[in-house]
């Protein structure tokens, strides 16, 4: 069989595999992040798979992991945490701008997603936090936090109200 075919899906012999496809999923490994992080709720690269960042509510950081080759998580070792915990002590969700000089971070306890700078792009030791939006009114348990690429919109999600918020930023 050739490179980048396969004969799985409808198309059958002679598809081009083009990726985001979860029916052809294989499970590859696991790494453990419970050294540091019991109740990992978060994960989220780098967009060059060259760092992983995990956050959660039993350490109340977000971690950073340095992967030597890129999207390999068998590869990753421990670098950096940030605590978090000054604006949440259960953090559920991070996220970055694209070019990691914006964390954002949304959690339990604070029903807010919380805006910090990096000045260095994808170093959490340079974060700072900057601001704060409540999510509250939509919903009192956030869980995850995205946004448009272009950051003119952010989505928030969470256990109480079951459902997808849409927010326009720009």
């Amino acid at each position: 069989m050739l490179a980048g075919w396969h004969s799985r899906g409808a198309g059958g012999v002679g598809e081009v595999s083009t990726g985001w496809d979860i029916s052809t999923a294989v499970f590859l490994q696991s790494f453990s992040v419970s050294a540091k992080e019991t109740i990992a709720y978060g994960v989220t690269f780098k967009p060059d798979g060259l760092k992983m960042y995990v956050i959660g509510r039993s350490s109340d950081s977000v971690h950073e992991y340095n992967l030597s080759t890129a999207w390999d998580i068998s590869t990753a070792i421990f670098l950096q945490s940030f605590s978090v915990s000054a604006k949440d002590a259960n953090p559920t969700g991070v996220t970055f701008k694209p070019d990691g000089l914006k964390m954002y971070v949304i959690g339990f306890n604070s029903d807010s997603v919380h805006e910090y700078n990096l000045s260095t792009g994808w170093d959490i030791s340079t974060a700072v936090f900057l601001q704060s939006f409540s999510v509250s009114a939509k919903d009192a348990t956030p869980t995850g936090v995205t946004f448009k690429p272009d950051g003119l919109k952010m989505y928030v999600i969470g256990f109480s109200s079951d459902s997808v918020h849409e927010y326009d930023l720009g």
